[in-house]
């Protein structure tokens, strides 16, 4: 059964609402496992706030600091959530701002707009491998987009940003740097980036760093492993995701500044708070859910062992690709897995998102190793239905990118 054929016949005119919610259940869960291409975690439960969820209404509509007239809100834990990723991403835990949003391309709206506000006349930088969203919030500003090359690992390339950072080096500037690239899980150098502004005196800048897969993670590797992506390395704003590492179950975002934009919104007596935000009424669950995730059994060292988790059957499922000569390519520390696609239908109908070429599995917390290995058995027995002749495997290639793809 598919998600399409939840349904009861029509001949029942009151089908009862349990056996309907099961039906659906039962499909999304055996569903899940075939989704191998598209990060979000889902190894996080949240049983204490059941009643919570289905039976309260929660509003945080306006600026999160200010109260405003209703009490059915959640800023309390959205405040201390901002407060929580502000600090890990390099602020001052008493002078970040940001607010939980519905993901991560309304943070990417929200810090765009925050530029060409207080930056009339800007113009838009991003990589060709950034997020489809910044093309959308630039157009929302009425700004033009740079497309920077990327090189072949994903990454902005500097050299292509110096050159038109000097063709328009009269106007403002609005680089969106991507840690965590939709294809590969690249990450673009921020500090490189605030250094080549400094070196060519653009000083009128925003550096917005779109960290919705990886901000996290990363911002929890050994400190001599971390790349300086954060506010220390010139961001002016982050934006990471809740549904993807942390788990939260429902698509949101925190976006973080370090410290509250000049350009914030205006009162308005209705809501009795500053329309500081892109949505106006926001989610008050998704606060809850960040909350629990970011400070129950564990905590940050919690995330660290399923961080480390994740990129351990990321090894194991590149090192698994290669032994039954299946191109593929990891960069540590990285949870992405590219491969090259299979050719025509497997036996089961897994999803592995990219183009044509290329296809990738996402080692998510949550996405466990039985699972790849059920892929790796229908993609072996595919190639072997084809006759193929399994590529020779690499010599040596242990460390920084690894393998190769066609």
């Amino acid at each position: 059964m598919t998600l399409s054929e939840v349904t009861l016949p029509a001949s029942d005119p009151a089908p009862p609402l349990t056996t309907r919610a099961a039906q659906l259940q039962a499909v999304l869960a055996a569903d899940r496992r075939h989704h191998l291409a598209f990060p979000g975690a889902t190894d996080l439960t949240y049983p204490d706030l059941a009643a919570v969820l289905s039976s309260q209404l929660l509003n945080n509509v306006g600026d999160p600091f200010e109260p405003g007239h209703g009490r059915n809100h959640t800023k309390d834990y959205e405040i201390d959530v901002v407060r929580r990723l502000g600090v890990l991403f390099g602020g001052h835990r008493e002078q970040v701002w940001g607010y939980v949003a519905s993901g991560a391309t309304e943070g990417t709206v929200h810090a765009v707009d925050e530029a060409a506000t207080a930056l009339p006349g800007l113009v838009v930088y991003a990589s060709t491998a950034a997020h489809y969203s910044v093309a959308k919030a630039a157009r929302l500003v009425r700004a033009p987009l740079v497309a920077v090359p990327a090189d072949a690992h994903g990454r902005m390339r500097l050299d292509a940003l110096r050159m038109q950072l000097m063709r328009f080096r009269d106007r403002p500037a609005a680089i969106v740097a991507t840690v965590g690239t939709t294809e590969t899980e690249a990450a673009d150098d921020v500090a490189g980036i605030a250094g080549l502004c400094d070196h060519l005196g653009v000083t009128r800048r925003r550096i917005h760093v779109d960290a919705a897969l990886a901000g996290v993670p990363r911002a929890l590797l050994p400190a001599h492993q971390q790349p300086p992506f954060g506010f220390a390395a010139g961001a002016t704003s982050v934006v990471v995701s809740g549904h993807k590492f942390l788990s939260t179950l429902m698509p949101c975002a925190v976006l973080l500044y370090p410290r509250r934009p000049v350009t914030a919104g205006t009162p308005v007596s209705y809501i009795g708070a500053a329309d500081t935000t892109i949505a106006g009424s926001r989610n008050g669950h998704t606060p809850l859910l960040l909350w629990w995730s970011l400070t129950t059994a564990g905590g940050l060292d919690k995330h660290r062992a399923r961080a480390d988790a994740a990129r351990r059957l990321a090894a194991d499922t590149y090192e698994r690709l290669r032994r039954i000569g299946w191109r593929a390519r990891w960069q540590p520390p990285a949870f992405t897995v590219t491969l090259t696609q299979p050719a025509g239908r497997l036996a089961r109908p897994w999803v592995l998102g990219g183009d044509q070429h290329t296809g990738r599995i996402i080692c998510m917390p949550g996405l466990e190793a039985a699972w790849v290995g059920e892929f790796l058995d229908d993609l072996r027995a595919a190639a072997l239905a084809r006759t193929v002749v399994p590529m020779p495997r690499p010599a040596g290639n242990t460390s920084g990118e690894q393998g190769c793809l066609s």
